[in-house]
């Protein structure tokens, strides 16, 4: 009788912590089957840019790629791991580092209706052998993505390109964000002759985000240097160490010099430049998105008041100011703003609800906006713009006439497909699939 109360003991034991593990479990998946099914009637399951794919026949549903995913992409449907929110993705590859029976490799998707992406191999190199994309123009804009591509694109550079003439240099790249300064260290640390182009200063895109923005990323290795162990850093702290970088390791930066044309001969590429010509045998391009914003196309968006990024936030103080967007940029600047004295912050996006919001962001806009400090008008557009007023309409038709003192514009970046078919890369579009990209 004592033996059997024993057991009794023991299994309610076990039931009592089993239990609670258990329904949390099933409480993580039932939401992860439903945000799957959301996600897959708004077609955002397969982001464009790099991303899981899942082999369904290999996976054993043991859930570390969901654990190790810090954007809540991945959860466990039907037993098997599954993409539930695809527009969150950024490429961070953690999933497939973590599978132990590596069910996950990286891919892309199909460009959305009307986007055109450039065409890459696995070494990032273009349709134009000797031409090579990284970073926010080939549809990543991961910092550490980024900068693995740059050293992935210099490797292919070295390992495939013999001693270039005399005054040609080995490799031109054009960009100073993170791809390119990944790139112009690789190139350094092997004894490439190269030039890194900049047509603003160093930094790229990051150089326009607001100050004290925080970048997210995740520890990666640079060629000099050693690694770089960063998960959470101020845009001026990153700024700082590749400043330390350029310094340190006497790279070949030659800023203000904004690239005008890049052509090719039997021998090598001519980049024409603002100020300079440079011959190259490889031109690597780490050029960002974000010096093109893509436009509304509305009346009065010339209008001085209208701005397409923040800096500064607290400059602004007792305005009017509306946000356009529902992206993490136009979240942050609304954010921010929202948080200065006496302003008056409206947020008109498009859709019906935000969709591709970091975790942190979605927070504190739905705290500010509970808190009247913020107000969001889903399923709204831009009309006109008007030098002391602005013109919504929301759903049904209705339109609203708000006063307005300053408009943000956070709709995006205009891929510039314009020079990319000028210099004769192959672009791919929504009738043709990705390359793969292990």
């Amino acid at each position: 009788m004592e033996g059997m109360t024993t057991i009794f003991i023991f299994l309610a034991l076990l039931i009592s912590i089993a239990l609670p593990h258990w329904w949390k479990v099933a409480k993580q998946r039932r939401h992860a089957k439903l945000t799957h099914e959301k996600s897959s009637k708004a077609g955002l399951l397969e982001p464009v840019t790099l991303h899981p794919r899942i082999d369904l026949l290999t996976c054993i549903g043991c859930a570390s790629c969901v654990r190790a995913c810090p954007d809540d992409v991945l959860g466990i449907v039907n037993g098997r791991a599954a993409i539930v929110n695809g527009a969150k993705c950024v490429g961070h590859s953690l999933c497939a580092d973590v599978c132990p029976v590596g069910a996950i490799t990286m891919g892309f998707g199909a460009p959305k209706q009307g986007m055109e992406i450039p065409y890459y191999d696995e070494n990032f190199e273009t349709s134009i052998k000797g031409l090579y994309i990284t970073g926010e123009l080939g549809g990543i804009g991961l910092i550490k993505n980024a900068i693995d591509q740059g050293l992935k694109a210099i490797s292919n550079i070295v390992s495939s390109t013999s001693s270039s003439q005399n005054g040609i240099l080995d490799v031109a790249i054009i960009g100073a964000g993170p791809a390119g300064i990944g790139a112009a260290l690789a190139a350094q640390a092997n004894g490439l002759r190269y030039v890194l182009l900049e047509q603003y200063d160093l930094g790229g895109s990051i150089l326009h985000y607001p100050r004290q923005k925080l970048v997210l990323t995740t520890p990666v290795e640079l060629p000099l240097y050693g690694k770089l162990k960063i998960s959470e850093i101020s845009k001026e702290k990153l700024l700082e160490i590749f400043t330390s970088l350029v310094k340190n390791f006497g790279l070949n930066l030659q800023t203000e010099q904004k690239v005008e044309s890049v052509t090719r001969n039997e021998k090598s590429f001519h980049i024409q430049t603002g100020k300079m010509t440079y011959s190259a045998a490889n031109v690597v391009l780490a050029l960002g998105r974000r010096g093109s914003p893509r436009k509304l196309g509305v009346p009065g968006e010339d209008l001085s008041k209208v701005y397409y990024r923040l800096i500064e936030a607290e400059k602004y103080n007792d305005k009017q100011i509306l946000v356009v967007g529902g992206g993490n940029s136009a979240i942050e600047a609304a954010v921010g703003l929202g948080r200065q004295k006496g302003n008056t912050v409206t947020l008109s996006y498009r859709r019906d609800s935000f969709v591709r919001l970091k975790e942190k962001n979605e927070k504190q806009i739905q705290e500010m906006t509970k808190n009247g400090m913020i107000r969001v008008l889903f399923q709204s557009d831009v009309k006109e713009i008007r030098p002391g007023e602005i013109l919504l309409k929301e759903k049904e038709n209705i339109i609203h006439k708000l006063p307005n003192d300053f408009t943000f514009i956070f709709a995006g970046g205009e891929l510039p497909a314009e020079f990319l078919k000028k210099i004769g890369v192959k672009l791919r579009t929504t009738q043709e699939l990705a390359s793969k990209v292990a």
